[in-house]
């Protein structure tokens, strides 16, 4: 230090900055012949209070020449900053934000303007949200020593709506059962059994893929498909759309297939009208007309409303076929078959053609192993003849084993054919010429237009019987 007794504390200040993280020197006084140890540059700093976060190296440096740092403010402690906590969130394992809907991108890059709806389906048990918990601050240090505080994480809470719960930790949230998980009001988490259009089902909706129920208020435009684990109901018409229920189908208009769109329910199907469609349900209750369309159905078909008319097409049903009307005077060919499931019947149509197809390439095996044969007979049946040969009569064998396979299972199905005695047929107006009845193995060609009759099976064959 220099000869005068001034204290060095005359030639310097340390100032702290407002949140005491950070101390720095300033000279305040200067003289070039300044000299002081680092002892003496630490009484300074105790006089502050500065006890935190000291850089003693940049101390010594100005120990070692004062002079460098005359004109500069120079920072000769940090202390520690306090770490705020970090708030809770819920963690959402479906995207429940409002984003605009957005056609979905195929794997060759084209879009699919037809998928733009989509549903967050859950299943009842699976898991929807789960809390994330808030983390504790971490206190600081000012250059001073004192601690500087800090706030702890806020936690979040999981907002409970309908058709959820949550565990006793209240940290997971289930679905209480199947439906689509939704945000509503005041962001409370839902599952909602049935989801609703209001309007039609065009490129603004898209398709429909559903674990509950489906309303459309509104009509299904062709080429767009619903499917739904619970019911599905329409109050438009259904145009040449593809619609599958585990449950039922009603639609109040109808349907008007253009023989594009299949209509399946696992229960009933139930429509104003059908025509051009196709048509697979438990039962199909029709109130005003069948036209031109395939409809099968496990159990009846009933079309006997103000109109119940069945045109065209071809009806089938396990059980029977109930209708005011069917055909017309124009002769128009319409099939109903009864007694036998549509599947088994429609089986057996496949099977028989199966039986011609392998009956008639066993056939060809045969002529063309009795060519090899005879040029064995005579000694000219080269490797390559012994060879074809081999394969032949292996697939000989392969053909013989599937004619026999197919002629148990055409037999099983026409015993099953002849247990059909509950089967009917019940034409409460007219039946015109140009209809055909089959009933189990049995067909009836209507000739003559006849009315109020039931066809059922007795003594071997289709009986018309008077209608009370």
């Amino acid at each position: 230090m220099s000869e005068q007794a001034v204290p060095l504390s005359f030639y310097m200040e340390v100032t702290l900055s407002e949140d005491k993280l950070n101390a720095y020197l300033q000279f305040k006084n200067s003289d070039d012949k300044l000299s002081f140890s680092l002892a003496q540059l630490e009484e300074v700093l105790e006089s502050y209070k500065i006890t935190h976060g000291i850089n003693r190296s940049k101390l010594s440096e100005i120990v070692k020449s004062p002079q460098s740092f005359f004109l500069t403010k120079t920072l000769i402690a940090t202390g520690t900053a306090p770490v705020k906590g970090v708030d809770g969130s819920v963690k959402f394992l479906y995207d429940l934000s409002n984003d605009a809907k957005r056609p979905v991108e195929m794997h060759d890059g084209k879009v699919d303007f037809k998928e733009v709806t989509s549903i967050n389906n859950v299943r009842k048990g699976q898991l929807i949200a789960e809390r994330i918990p808030a983390a504790p601050g971490t206190p600081g240090q000012a250059v001073t020593g004192e601690l500087i505080n800090t706030k702890d994480g806020k936690e979040a809470r999981i907002k409970v709506g309908k058709n959820v719960v949550l565990d006793p930790s209240q940290n997971s949230l289930y679905a209480a059962m199947d439906g689509m998980v939704a945000k509503t009001d005041r962001d409370k988490i839902n599952v909602f059994p049935v989801y609703e259009v209001n309007g039609d089902v065009d490129y603004n909706i898209g398709n429909i893929d559903f674990v509950g129920t489906v309303v459309i208020r509104g009509s299904v435009l062709s080429g767009f498909r619903i499917k739904a684990s619970g019911d599905i109901r329409i109050t438009g018409t259904v145009e040449g759309a593809d619609l599958e229920a585990d449950g039922s189908i009603e639609i109040s208009a109808g349907i008007l297939g253009h023989n594009k769109g299949v209509i399946r329910a696992g229960k009933h199907v139930k429509s104003a009208f059908i025509q051009d469609a196709t048509v697979y349900a438990e039962e199909v209750i029709v109130s005003l007309s069948i036209m031109h369309s395939n409809v099968h159905a496990i159990h009846s078909v009933v079309c006997k409303g103000s109109k119940g008319l069945i045109v065209g097409g071809v009806i089938q049903a396990g059980e029977s076929v109930v209708v005011r009307t069917v055909g017309n005077s124009m002769s128009t060919v319409t099939i109903i078959e009864v007694g036998v499931l549509p599947e088994m019947r429609n089986e057996l149509v496949q099977l028989r053609a199966q039986l011609r197809s392998i009956n008639d390439n066993l056939e060809k095996t045969d002529k063309a192993l009795t060519m090899l044969d005879q040029l064995a007979a005579i000694g000219q049946l080269g490797p390559d003849k012994v060879s074809m040969r081999i394969k032949l009569n292996h697939t000989k064998k392969q053909f013989t084993e599937e004619r026999i396979t197919s002629r148990e299972r055409i037999f099983e199905i026409e015993k099953s054919l002849e247990d059909s005695e509950k089967a009917k047929v019940d034409v409460a107006s007219t039946i015109y010429s140009g209809s055909k009845i089959v009933i189990g193995r049995y067909t009836k060609f209507v000739k003559d237009a006849v009315s109020h009759v039931r066809f059922q099976l007795a003594d071997g064959d289709i009986a018309a019987i008077p209608l009370v």
